[in-house]
């Protein structure tokens, strides 16, 4: 998943959440790599009333591109489908079958955002377009976490960043089992992201 932090989408996917940005970063605009060992989305529902059931996607990359004194930023993520990780193998075909992600056709889903907002110095959300099944619907990402800094062990600049959104997914053309089990879901992403390429 790509992931532009341009001084302009978690968050992508998250983008995150409660953004506080490290003034580490310089004037211009300055894109960002995601570093897929930290980078991730999760997504929840509830399931029959039961239980609210939590499962997530492994691969997600893209870039960042942030300017904190313009107070700009665009963000263009990618998640692979085909890495959603419900912890059951028999699940994890089920979801990615026609009536859900229908990931043979679809094997990305892509989140791009051209406007950050900004609470003085941090950014506290991404504004932007979520493409999911061959839908494309706008969406806010609340950040709830951001920052940016020297990485303690790379050595380089990073930024990273907690987002969080609500969707409906019937709205996606995954409404099967609505509203037995849950339309409304909860995406959280987590994005850790070197500058550069």
């Amino acid at each position: 998943m790509k992931v532009t932090l341009y001084s302009k989408s978690l968050t992508a996917l998250g983008l995150a959440v409660g953004l506080g940005l490290g003034m580490h970063v310089s004037a211009a605009p300055e894109t960002y790599t995601t570093e897929a060992n930290h980078t991730f989305a999760e997504f929840s529902y509830n399931h029959l009333g039961l239980s609210n059931q939590t499962s997530r996607f492994n691969t997600v990359s893209g870039t960042i591109t942030i300017d904190p004194t313009a107070k700009t930023g665009k963000a263009d993520i990618t998640i692979d489908t085909k890495s959603v990780d419900t912890s059951s193998s028999v699940f994890n075909s089920h979801i990615q079958a026609e009536d859900y992600l229908s990931t043979t056709q679809f094997p990305t889903a892509i989140f791009k955002a051209d406007k950050f907002t900004f609470s003085g110095d941090k950014v506290t959300g991404m504004q932007g377009t979520l493409t999911l099944k061959g839908v494309s619907k706008p969406v806010t990402l609340e950040v709830t976490n951001f920052d940016c800094k020297k990485h303690p062990m790379f050595g380089v600049d990073f930024c990273g960043a907690n987002a969080i959104a609500k969707v409906k997914r019937s709205e996606f053309n995954m409404g099967k089992n609505v509203p037995a089990v849950g339309d409304d879901v909860t995406i959280r992403i987590a994005i850790e992201a070197k500058k550069g390429s």
